[in-house]
């Protein structure tokens, strides 16, 4: 009776949430991973304080600090981003 118990139902549930944790555990390292490639690239951190200087494609107001810059005729162009430095078009 107990030998039929365990080799009817007991072994095959067995197997089954075995089967199933590993399944689960591939397919969750499979998303990891595709989500950690289009993740959208992080921001330098910024320091606090600082002087503001308007970004002159978008607009935005970004520190001196944390801003990106570029040398136009001797003279320091703050950006907000890598983006919008080299969208700026020099008239």
């Amino acid at each position: 009776m107990i030998r039929f118990l365990v080799i009817r139902f007991l072994l095959p549930l067995g197997l089954l949430f075995l089967v199933r944790a590993l399944l689960r555990n591939i397919f969750t390292s499979v998303r990891s991973y595709t989500s950690a490639q289009t993740r959208a690239p992080q921001a330098p951190p910024v320091s606090a304080g600082g002087e503001l200087k308007k970004d002159p494609v978008c607009g935005t107001y970004v520190s001196t600090t944390a801003s990106v810059t570029r040398i136009v005729n001797g003279n320091t162009i703050h950006f907000c981003s890598a983006q919008c430095r080299d969208k700026y078009r020099v008239a």
